[in-house]
């Protein structure tokens, strides 16, 4: 748990449209979670913020952002990107298990919490912003 789980706090990492800033997003993540003690939520946050990032910058021109925020025991993740289009609605994980492209919106919605979207303009350009979250469990 972290030390003082009532102090919100967020980080924004901005990125370019590359596919080798998902692992920097990854490796980022991972590290402000151990830093807040919230280690227990590792793994499953960086698959979700893989999706997500991922997406981003797959699907979209221009660049990206992730962003991290923690309050009142719930960890939301988040990528922006500049493309206003609304994400394609989520399949069903079993129908796409095999498939090698298309998981990752069914991904979050699986291991999530709570997930959606919702326009959102960064530095002037038009986008959307593609969200998770994930509660704390106490500790065993």
């Amino acid at each position: 748990m972290p030390e003082n789980e009532s102090e919100p706090w967020e980080y924004w990492l901005y990125i370019p449209n590359d596919l080798r800033a998902v692992t920097v997003c990854r490796r980022t993540l991972r590290l402000i979670l151990t830093l807040h003690g919230l280690i227990g939520l590792v793994d499953t946050a960086e698959l979700l913020a893989t999706e997500l990032v991922a997406n981003a910058v797959r699907h979209a021109k221009g660049p990206a952002a992730l962003r991290v925020s923690w309050s009142m025991g719930v960890l939301r993740i988040g990528a922006w990107d500049a493309d206003p289009e609304p994400p394609e609605p989520p399949g069903e994980l079993e129908r796409i298990v095999q498939a090698e492209e298309g998981r990752g919106l069914a991904l979050v919605r699986a291991c999530s919490s709570l997930w959606g979207w919702q326009p959102l303009a960064r530095g002037g350009r038009r986008g959307k912003y593609v969200w998770c979250e994930l509660t704390s469990s106490p500790a065993a």
